[in-house]
């Protein structure tokens, strides 16, 4: 049952906390690759559209960087006071992916978002665009360490318990558990398409205002291929993550379809559209799926 005890209002706060990080994370990931892009073709073609560009959006990446780091601080503080109970049983593991992700992907990120963001008459363009490829660069490696450790959570495996602990036995087991390839692949295109929406939003909205210079229209083609080309993609994914879910999880797909009973000869609460010739999506409407109310509500982790 659902009460205001410290369990909880712990998960409403944690729940509060992960909600309002992601949106940044979701926009730099995607918004540092674009920049790298439009600094790639500015060095290819001196065309000034391409550096008015990049110098427009990299102040927005600036403010939604900062913002990502900050809030991931409070979530990352509140592993040690919300939920220190499970950061001592899973910390052995939990602990090395987090400081992989901060040795390997923020200390890439601090040591050249500097010369990114203020390098552009201190140093040669050819630095510069390195240095903007690296902090791209940071940006997928610290996906990767994130979400290693998120869907390790989620389908743990590769470690044993001692004396009431975590303790793991193969690391590559558990880094490459089974639901981290689809997890990875779905929220690192997730973030591209997020970007490119962000960004042709934001061309949108300077087009209806009449503003038709070069580099919005720009912006904008840029956003709509993007978006024509992920968008698929992304939907493939998920189907693919989503039956990776239902493997290893099914009473969180219950959850989310919000098919709390099975009825025999009842259609599913959700349907996806069948891509025939490659075979995504093609799943029964009508499956026997267990409903959430059928899976024992006691073994939670508290």
């Amino acid at each position: 049952m659902f009460g205001l005890d410290a369990f909880h209002l712990a998960r409403i706060q944690f729940a509060f906390t992960v909600s309002f990080h992601i949106i940044f994370p979701a926009i730099t990931i995607g918004l540092a690759s674009y920049l790298a892009v439009l600094e790639g073709l500015w060095l290819k073609s001196r065309n000034p559209v391409w550096r008015s560009l990049y110098q427009f959006w990299s102040k927005i990446f600036a403010v939604n960087f900062g913002m990502g780091v900050v809030s991931g601080l409070v979530m990352a503080y509140q592993f040690g006071t919300n939920w220190s109970g499970f950061s001592q049983f899973a910390g052995s593991i939990t602990g090395p992916l987090l400081t992989y992700e901060v040795l390997t992907a923020f200390f890439l990120e601090a040591g050249f978002l500097g010369v990114m963001l203020f390098g552009w008459n201190r140093v040669g363009p050819g630095l510069h665009f390195f240095a903007t490829c690296m902090v791209a660069l940071g940006t997928i490696i610290s996906t990767f360490w994130i979400l290693a450790s998120n869907s390790w959570m989620q389908t743990p495996q590769g470690y044993e318990i001692v004396n009431g602990q975590v303790v793991p036995v193969d690391w590559f087991a558990v880094v490459f558990n089974p639901s981290f390839p689809y997890r990875l692949f779905h929220m690192s295109i997730a973030a591209f398409l997020s970007s490119a929406l962000f960004v042709g939003a934001s061309a949108a909205w300077h087009l209806l205002r009449g503003n038709q210079t070069p580099a919005i229209r720009i912006m904008f083609s840029m956003s709509l291929w993007m978006t024509l080309i992920v968008a698929p993609i992304q939907a493939m994914v998920g189907d693919m993550h989503g039956l990776n879910t239902l493997k290893h999880q099914p009473a969180k797909i219950a959850a989310i379809e919000g098919h709390w009973e099975n009825r025999p000869g009842e259609a599913t609460p959700l349907a996806a559209v069948r891509l025939a010739r490659y075979g995504a999506g093609a799943h029964p409407l009508r499956s026997g799926n267990p409903g959430a109310g059928e899976f024992d509500p006691h073994p939670q982790p508290r």
